[in-house]
């Protein structure tokens, strides 16, 4: 064996043990007469001490070539150690080693591996072997680790069943692009990757598996925004026989029992909040409630007077700060840069300081008198001492714009701590919305997702007022779950599919396969898939998911390390019947 013990566990008990131990070197330090190697594995690091009078000449004199990352091997007895570090698990003792072997060399890293590292995060990926080796990646990848265990004891506890689907799939227009993958075998026909394995775990159901579970890739091809990749890990459910109440249930089982075992964390029951509520309270349908800063609608208070954009505006809403009122006018006109950037939008803002004396001071004084500006505290639940940041314009787009502001302000005061979790559901989102391009409706969540039952009548008067059974988990400002109950009648999935603009043809050729499977006693079902990336980022105090990703992709979907996608040569081309037309 290489190693009778790693370079984490070794205490006092061990003083006077003979052992082995294999690993890379962190750092070495050459006094002349001693020499100390700090040597690392995965479960951590171990003083060696190299001792002039005390180790054997060869040995003392192949230690001074030892160079960082070098990989090696040596045997030696613990000794106590006189100079203790108390911030080591191993920092009570060393190893005064006996025989030195060189596993490997190492040439000079490109970047330090220490916890605060000099390498920026392109040259940190190009090489992402080596930066898996630094604590904080290497232990966001064990916390990985067990968050999916937790999820699959927890899971198989509750009686599901963990299957693998197919990845190489059949094209259907989900949402995003597809991958595709050509077929040799079959020339001029493709697979895809799925986006997610929705009519697999739907025909589980019809096959009578009742609880289903799988964590599994799933691939979109889309331009990506911020932290996302084009491959991802969903933990994915279906259960049979159920109603929307059992499936919230389920997983809210799932989250607390995560939140208790790894973080030490109790949660009560999560809250509930419709999607027009979260909409219009919060400016989007994911809202972070570990802080205030709910919107106030001013249109009954702040139009109808002399200031024109407010008065041609659809929306004016505001928000108040607490303890805004000490911003100095460089830290308000900063804020107000900040919303006019292209990626918020907004033409300008108006702001009110609700001063500690009880006067009110805005930038639009002159059309606005102290009764007025106290409706607007009133309005923004605005105390004493905080700021009223108001934004006017469009309705949708307005509280799109607020909603942004809302996050960089609490960002900014430090309100969005990542010890703190604070989970909820929001429900009743609507189950259509209209394409102004396209000139018709999309499916909001998926076409398979099922009408409140108390709504299906709207299909032929009112689609866009019909609510889905659909349901989100929100956790600190980000969606980490979403589901439905499904349509399991195959005339109420014809009907939608009609609805969303498909012929009846289209609807065979796409999805034939679940139609007809309906036909054999399809049961009621529903499920629930949770973002794994983003869910294990966010209990890991981070919302920034590369890190908890082995081999992450950069924001162009490449992966910089293996310079993938390349191209192929003519003859894998010839070989798949593929012609190339780049122009």
């Amino acid at each position: 064996m290489y190693r009778s013990h790693t370079c984490g566990e070794l205490n006092a008990s061990h003083i006077n043990t003979e052992v082995t131990l294999a690993g890379w070197v962190q750092k070495s330090r050459d006094k002349g007469f001693m020499i100390w190697v700090d040597l690392r594995d995965r479960y951590g690091i171990t003083q060696l001490i190299f001792d002039e009078s005390r180790t054997d000449k060869a040995v003392f004199e192949l230690a001074k070539t030892l160079g960082r990352e070098f990989v090696i091997q040596v045997k030696g007895k613990v000794i106590e150690r006189e100079s203790k570090n108390p911030n080591m698990a191993t920092g009570d003792i060393e190893i005064l080693v006996s025989e030195l072997t060189i596993l490997n060399q190492a040439i000079t890293p490109p970047f330090t591996i220490e916890d605060e590292t000099d390498g920026g995060e392109d040259i940190r990926m190009k090489y992402r072997y080596l930066d898996i080796r630094r604590n904080p990646v290497k232990n966001s990848l064990l916390f990985r680790h067990k968050v999916a265990q937790e999820v699959r004891n927890y899971l198989s506890n509750q009686g599901f069943c963990e299957v693998e689907t197919p990845y190489l799939i059949k094209s259907t227009p989900e949402g995003a692009r597809d991958f595709v993958v050509p077929s040799r075998m079959n020339p001029g026909q493709f697979y895809a990757l799925p986006q997610s394995p929705q009519t697999f775990k739907q025909l589980l159901m019809v096959g009578g598996m009742d609880k289903y579970f799988q964590i599994v890739k799933c691939f979109r091809d889309e331009d990506l925004r911020a932290d996302r990749q084009p491959e991802f890990t969903q933990i994915d459910c279906e259960m049979a026989f159920v109603e929307q109440e059992d499936i919230i249930n389920m997983f809210e089982g799932l989250t607390r029992h995560l939140l208790k075992e790894l973080k030490g964390i109790e949660v009560a029951e999560f809250p509930r909040i419709t999607y027009d509520y979260a909409m219009k309270t919060y400016g989007n349908d994911k809202p972070d409630i570990r802080f205030g800063m709910e919107f106030g609608e001013l249109n009954a208070v702040a139009q109808h007077k002399d200031f024109g954009v407010f008065n041609a505006a659809e929306l004016v809403v505001g928000i108040a700060v607490p303890g805004g009122a000490s911003y100095t006018r460089k830290e308000i006109d900063a804020l107000i840069d900040w919303v006019k950037r292209p990626q918020v939008g907004a033409s300008g803002m108006v702001y009110c300081k609700y001063e500690a004396d009880g006067s009110l001071k805005s930038s639009v004084d002159k059309f606005y008198d102290q009764e007025d500006l106290k409706k607007w505290a009133e309005a923004t639940g605005a105390k004493q001492g905080d700021i009223i940041f108001v934004l006017s314009g469009p309705a949708n787009k307005t509280r799109t714009q607020l909603s942004a502001l809302r996050m960089e302000v609490a960002t900014r005061l430090g309100l969005r701590k990542p010890d703190e979790f604070a989970p909820l559901w929001v429900v009743d989102f609507p189950l259509l919305e209209w394409d102004e391009e396209s000139e018709r409706y999309h499916a909001m969540h998926h076409p398979f997702t099922s009408p409140k039952p108390e709504d299906i009548h709207l299909i032929t008067t009112e689609p866009g007022k019909i609510r889905a059974n659909a349901y989100d988990m929100v956790l600190n400002g980000n969606e980490i779950g979403g589901g439905s109950i499904r349509i399991h009648d195959k005339d109420l999935q014809a009907r939608m599919f009609e609805l969303l603009g498909f012929t009846k043809e289209e609807a065979e050729n796409q999805f034939g396969f679940l139609m007809n499977a309906f036909q054999y006693g399809a049961p009621p079902h529903g499920g629930l898939a949770f973002g794994l990336d983003r869910l294990v980022a966010i209990l890991g105090g981070q919302e920034t998911i590369r890190d908890f990703i082995a081999f992450p992709k950069n924001n162009s979907g490449r992966d910089v390390m293996i310079d993938a996608p390349s191209t192929i040569d003519n003859k894998q081309l010839d070989e798949l019947f593929i012609q190339l037309n780049l122009q």
